[in-house]
């Protein structure tokens, strides 16, 4: 497959050929993207897409928290928004726009400075705008889709349009859109409160989630989602899988619905432990957990 990037005119991003994606992933393992293209703007993105082929496959990375990329790496063009949408703004009194790169961290940082609130639970989610609106993210009670308004999309021919919230299917840590449209901006509906209780409540909240949490070891986030009145975590304790390990992955022994890297993981370390996890809960707990963390890329 080849990026006939000497036809792609106009461009003002960054366009890299066999470019590993390890750094762009917070677990920190993975193998190289054929391209790997980090926009200007939404205007050079519009541009990129436009000129792409059709035959090439797309994939977006914002932070890397929420997937696993195999070590054979992936087929196609990589993405990158983190570092790159970071547009946000107030639209009026109570409607924020905030683009795809932005993180959750940010926003709810912004959010809260603007004297609005709603959005605080969002410092807890280890991911960007445009990862939480695809996948309706959400910790501590709360869903990014509880507060979109609108959404900004862009087709695979680089054009972009604004659709209400209520034309999208939106359920637990999913939502329905055609594949050939991405989220690149949402606009979120908060409401008017107190600024400085809001950042206490961030402030608390991050305090909470770092107690809980192995925050400063590479993990994706939770790994799995939480069945129907239970949590994942417990069902993996029950097993006294906490700092079971395979390789160089390891379930955390802080929180068992995280897998972390110990420092020498691969890829198959990772995507074998998360199966494994699986079929133990199965067995012992008849209950069988569904990965939230997407994998993704070439079989070695």
């Amino acid at each position: 497959m080849v990026v006939p990037s000497d036809r792609i005119a106009d461009l003002r991003g960054h366009l890299l050929k066999d470019a590993p994606l390890a750094e762009y992933t917070s677990w920190q393992v993975g193998g190289p993207a054929d391209y790997l293209y980090k926009p200007a703007d939404l205007e050079d993105l519009s541009c990129f897409l436009s000129q792409l082929p059709a035959s090439i496959p797309i994939l977006w990375l914002g932070l890397g928290s929420n997937v696993l990329i195999r070590d054979a790496g992936i087929s196609g063009v990589v993405i990158v928004t983190q570092g790159a949408l970071r547009g946000i703004s107030s639209m009026k009194q109570d409607l924020i726009r905030a683009e795809a790169g932005i993180s959750c961290a940010q926003f709810a940082r912004y959010t809260a400075r603007q004297g609005l609130t709603g959005a605080e639970f969002m410092a807890g989610i280890p991911g960007t705008i445009g990862g939480a609106l695809a996948m309706n993210a959400g910790c501590y009670g709360g869903e990014t889709w509880q507060c979109v308004h609108s959404v900004e999309i862009m087709n695979r021919a680089g054009v972009r349009v604004i659709r209400k919230a209520s034309e999208f299917e939106v359920a637990y840590r999913h939502v329905g859109r055609p594949c050939d449209e991405w989220f690149v901006a949402g606009y979120f509906s908060l409401q008017a409160g107190d600024k400085a209780k809001a950042l206490i409540d961030i402030k608390a909240l991050l305090e909470k989630r770092n107690a809980a949490q192995p925050t400063g070891l590479p993990n994706c986030g939770s790994v799995f989602r939480n069945p129907p009145g239970e949590y994942a975590a417990r069902l993996i304790e029950k097993c006294e899988l906490k700092g079971f390990t395979i390789g160089g992955a390891s379930v955390s022994e802080k929180h068992a619905n995280f897998i972390i890297n110990t420092g020498h993981a691969t890829a198959q370390d990772i995507e074998t432990l998360v199966f494994t996890v699986q079929s133990i809960v199965e067995q012992r707990q008849s209950v069988r957990l569904i990965p939230e963390v997407c994998i993704l890329g070439r079989h070695n």
